[in-house]
């Protein structure tokens, strides 16, 4: 049985910890209320956006943009959202995790990261970094967003990569976030879309496809990448929230256990001792 010096010393210990946890919630909480506000703001025009362009594309059949033509390269650029610190539960493992099961081959994938914790988690595994954008996650502006995805895109036009996805976690409330990943580039167009399409309709280019689609796709591109971020940034917040949460539960938890034993071991002590101070007077007796 540990001593009662021990057991005091690993409560106090333990006491501090939940100090700094319950004061990294709250910093979570109040980031978190901002963050979420962002976020409900922006996903209508996230979904909106994304929902607009492939219906457009749907409606305007075979289009003939550099955006938009199947690539040679068997090269896959993903954009990843993670976080710079970690003490956020499973938010970070859990992209790394979308990416690392997917069927993208690692020798192929160039991660363009945007958060230490994701580079840290996919170079372990063999992905190669192709640009790191950890600033940006701190405080997301749309500028950092053009800035990420003029980079992207122009490898994209360059021929360098084939694919561009996006790889981040979708806020859907304060405890529940799901990890997205999400293919840019090319467009996918699904069945639905198309049937969906009324094929009476024509789309009208002005003043024509190729420099209307010039504008149009890096900003599709762009609002997604900002989307994205706002919505991580408020699921970063939400899970460290919930994990600092269950952390101050559990240090309450040992605390009072670590409270019992040491009650326990007063008591003994001073039984011990009362006893010794019988059994001394009944000798010297």
């Amino acid at each position: 049985m540990a001593s009662m010096r021990d057991i005091k010393r690993r409560k106090t210990s333990i006491s501090s910890t939940q100090q700094i946890t319950k004061a990294m919630k709250l910093v979570s909480t109040v980031k978190l209320q901002k963050a979420r506000n962002r976020a409900e703001e922006t996903n209508p025009y996230f979904n909106y956006m994304y929902q607009t362009v492939c219906s457009m594309l749907a409606k305007a059949g075979q289009v003939n943009h550099p955006y938009l033509m199947e690539r040679e390269s068997t090269k896959k650029a993903v954009i990843v959202i993670t976080s710079n610190r970690g003490l956020a539960g499973g938010y970070n493992s859990n992209v790394v995790k979308l990416i690392t099961g997917s069927d993208l081959p690692v020798e192929d994938v160039e991660v363009y990261a945007i958060g230490h914790k994701g580079i840290e988690g996919l170079q372990r595994r063999g992905y190669e970094i192709k640009a790191d954008y950890s600033e940006v996650v701190e405080s997301p502006v749309y500028e950092d967003a053009q800035r990420i995805c003029k980079e992207v895109l122009d490898a994209y036009v360059a021929g360098e990569i084939g694919e561009i996805y996006l790889a981040y976690t979708h806020f859907k409330n304060t405890v529940s976030h799901e990890p997205k990943l999400l293919k840019l580039l090319p467009v996918q167009v699904d069945q639905e879309s198309v049937e969906s399409a009324n094929s009476d309709i024509l789309m009208n280019f002005e003043p024509n496809e190729e420099e209307a689609l010039e504008l149009i796709i890096p900003k599709y591109i762009t609002s997604l990448v900002y989307g994205a971020l706002v919505e991580a940034v408020a699921s970063e917040n939400g899970a460290r929230m919930q994990a600092m949460d269950s952390a101050t539960s559990n240090a309450e938890e040992m605390i009072s256990d670590l409270s019992l034993k040491y009650n326990r071991a007063r008591q003994s002590s001073i039984t011990q001792e009362l006893t010794e101070i019988i059994a001394g007077a009944e000798a010297i007796s």
